[in-house]
C-alpha cells in the first residue's frame, strides 16, 4: 500500500472516531433505562423516593433486604461563602448548592448538586445508613434522628460539629458530623452496642444534564493506589468489594461526592441499582470515622484537603494523558491568569514538541506527491506481479531517501492527544464559569454567536486547501470535501475551550505546512540547481 493511501485511511479511522466519539451523542442520544416496578434483581436499591435497599452479609455477598420508602423534612442548614447543605430527619445530605458565581445558571439560580427532593426523585442521599439486620434495618428506615442544635450554622469563620441521634430498640446510633468551609467533613458513627450497618456517599451527583460523552459513575483508590472507575450503566457485577480503599466517590462531570481514609482505609462494597448503575456502601460495626468531600472536583480544593485527592479527578480511557495534560494547563493558566490564553498557549506547546515528527512526515508526504506519476508507472508496469510491483516501490524509496512511513506517526499521534484533550477540556471544572474575551464568558459552554466554530470550519478547509493531496478514490475525496463543514456541525454544541484548542490547532498546523512548503520548494531548487550543475 502506497504512503498516501495509508495516510489517507488514517485520517478516514480519524474522521469516524471523532464522529463516533464527540458526536454521536447528538444524534444518537442513549434512551434513560426504565425500571419495572417488579424488578426483582437482588442489586436493586432505588426504586422509588429514596428508597435504599439494606445490603446484609450473606456468606461473602451483600444482598439487599429492605427496601422502604423514606421523604424527611430539612432539620438543619449549614452554609458557608461557597456552600449552602441541608441535613433531613433521617440524618443525611438532602441537598448541595453552590453559592459561587461561577457556578450560577443561565437564569441566574444556584447549582445543585440533586434534584429537588420534593422532586420525587430516586437518588440515595449521602450518608444514609441501612443495617444488616433486616428488622434492625425497617426500623431505622421509620425511626427520625433527633438533632438538638441551631437550624441554621455558619462555618465561614471555622468548622462546626453537628450531632444526630437515632434511639432504636435494640441500639442508639450517633453521628457526629464537622462540617469546613471548603466541603469538607469529617463523619464519626458510633452505635450504643456492635451491629453491622453501611453508610453511603450516595448517587453521583445529578446536578449536569448535558449530551455530551463524560465519565459519571464510581471511582475507588484503592489500597495499593490503584484507580478503579466504574461508569454508570456499565456496573455488570451484583456486586464489588474493595478492603482499605484509600477513596469511594460518586462523581459527575464538575462534582463529586467521596468518603476517604488515607490511614486505615475503607472497607468498600460497590452494588448496582436496576439501571446498573454503582452504588458505593462503606462497612462499619460499632465505630466507624472517616472524612469526606461534597462539591467541585477543583484541583487547589482537594490538594489543600489532602494531596491524593486530586486522584480523584478522572478522565476516562486517555487518563495516562489526560493527567499530564491537565497538570500543564493548570500550570500554564497559574501564568498567565486566563484558560483562553492556557489553551492557545498549551496548543502551541503541543505542535512545537511534535514539530519534529510533524516536520519529517509532512515533508515525506511532498517527496510522495513528487513521486506519484513514478508510482503510478510501476503500478502499470507492474500490475499483475504485487510482490514484484513492491520490491520495485522500495527500491524507489531508498533510491528517493523517502520514509514510506514516514507521514503515519504524526496522524496516529493526533487520535490521542485530541482524545485526551476532549476529555480534560470537557471535564476541567476550572474552565466553568472561565471567560476569555469579549463575548466567552464560559468555556465550558458553546460559543453563543457560533463564531468559533465557523473559524474553526473555515481553518479546516483552508488547511485541505494546502495540504498535499492526490486522491484517486472519489468517495475518499468527498469524504473530505465536506469533512470541515461536517465538524463545524458538532462543534458548535461543543464546549468553547474545546473549540479554540482545535481552531488554533488547525492555525498553527497552516503556518507549518506554509513553511514546510517553502522549505521544500527550497529543497526542490537547490537539488535541481546542483543537477544542472553537475551535468553542465
Amino acid at each position: 500500500m502506497e504512503q498516501q493511501d495509508l495516510n489517507k485511511r488514517l485520517l478516514l479511522v480519524l474522521v469516524f472516531a471523532i464522529f463516533i466519539f464527540a458526536g454521536s451523542n447528538y444524534f444518537f442520544p442513549v434512551k434513560p433505562k426504565q425500571v419495572s416496578a417488579n424488578d426483582t434483581n437482588v442489586s436493586t436499591l432505588t426504586k422509588t423516593t429514596n428508597r435504599v435497599a439494606a445490603p446484609t452479609p450473606v456468606g461473602d455477598t451483600l444482598k439487599p433486604k429492605t427496601s422502604l420508602a423514606v421523604t424527611a423534612e430539612t432539620i438543619v442548614t449549614v452554609k458557608s461563602d461557597i456552600y449552602s447543605l441541608s441535613m433531613d430527619a433521617y440524618g443525611r445530605v438532602s441537598q448541595v448548592e453552590l453559592l459561587q458565581d461561577k457556578y450560577l445558571d443561565e437564569n441566574d439560580e444556584t447549582a445543585k448538586l440533586y434534584d429537588n427532593v420534593s422532586s420525587g426523585t430516586k437518588y440515595v442521599r449521602p450518608l444514609a445508613i441501612r443495617f444488616s439486620t433486616a428488622a434492625l434495618d425497617e426500623e431505622a428506615a421509620k425511626t427520625p434522628y433527633v438533632y438538638t442544635g441551631s437550624k441554621e450554622v455558619d462555618i465561614s469563620n471555622g468548622p462546626q460539629t453537628l450531632t444526630f441521634t437515632q434511639t432504636l430498640s435494640s441500639l442508639t446510633l450517633t453521628k457526629k458530623i464537622t462540617f469546613y468551609r471548603n466541603g469538607k467533613y469529617d463523619v464519626e458513627v458510633t452505635g450504643s452496642t456492635a451491629a453491622d450497618f453501611f453508610i453511603t456517599p450516595g448517587h453521583r451527583p445529578v446536578s449536569d444534564k448535558s449530551m455530551y460523552m463524560l465519565v459519571r459513575g464510581a471511582l475507588i483508590k484503592t489500597s495499593d493506589n490503584l484507580i478503579k472507575t466504574i461508569e454508570d450503566g456499565d456496573m455488570d457485577k451484583a456486586e464489588e468489594k474493595y478492603a482499605h480503599a484509600k477513596i469511594a466517590s460518586a462523581f459527575d462531570r464538575y462534582l463529586a461526592s467521596m468518603f476517604f481514609d488515607f490511614n486505615q482505609g475503607l472497607n468498600v462494597s460497590i452494588m448496582k441499582d436496576g439501571e446498573d448503575d454503582p452504588l458505593i456502601f462503606v462497612h462499619g460495626n460499632k465505630h466507624l470515622a472517616f472524612s469526606a468531600y461534597i462539591g467541585p472536583k477543583e484541583t487547589e480544593v482537594l490538594k489543600s484537603i489532602h494531596p491524593e485527592l486530586v486522584d480523584a479527578i478522572e478522565f476516562g480511557w486517555f487518563s495516562f494523558i489526560a493527567k499530564p495534560f491537565y497538570s500543564i494547563l493548570l500550570w500554564i493558566n497559574g501564568l498567565v491568569g486566563n484558560w483562553g490564553w492556557a489553551i492557545i498557549l498549551f496548543t502551541l506547546l503541543i505542535k512545537m514538541l511534535l514539530f519534529p515528527l510533524t516536520y519529517k512526515g509532512m515533508m515525506s508526504m511532498q517527496k510522495l506527491k513528487d513521486l506519484a506519476p513514478k508510482m503510478k508507472a510501476l503500478k502499470e508496469k507492474y500490475k499483475g506481479n504485487p510482490s514484484q510491483m513492491n520490491v520495485k516501490m522500495m527500491e524507489m524509496y531508498k533510491n528517493e531517501k523517502v520514509n514510506p512511513m514516514g507521514g503515519c506517526l504524526p496522524l496516529l499521534l493526533q487520535i490521542p492527544v485530541f482524545f485526551a484533550l476532549y476529555r480534560v477540556l470537557l471535564n476541567a471544572v476550572e474552565l466553568e464559569g472561565a471567560p476569555w474575551i469579549l463575548w466567552i464568558e464560559n468555556l465550558a459552554m458553546m460559543d453563543p454567536y457560533y463564531v468559533l466554530p465557523v473559524l474553526m470550519g473555515v481553518s479546516m478547509w483552508f488547511q485541505q486547501r494546502i495540504t498535499p493531496s492526490n486522491f484517486q478514490d472519489p468517495l475518499q475525496e468527498k469524504i473530505f470535501k465536506w469533512f470541515p463543514v461536517l465538524m463545524t456541525v458538532f462543534f458548535v454544541y461543543f464546549p468553547s475551550g474545546l473549540v479554540l484548542y482545535w481552531l488554533v490547532n488547525n492555525l498553527f498546523t497552516i503556518a507549518q505546512q506554509y513553511y514546510i512548503n517553502r522549505m521544500y520548494a527550497k529543497q526542490k531548487a537547490n537539488a535541481i540547481a546542483t543537477h544542472t550543475k553537475k551535468k553542465g
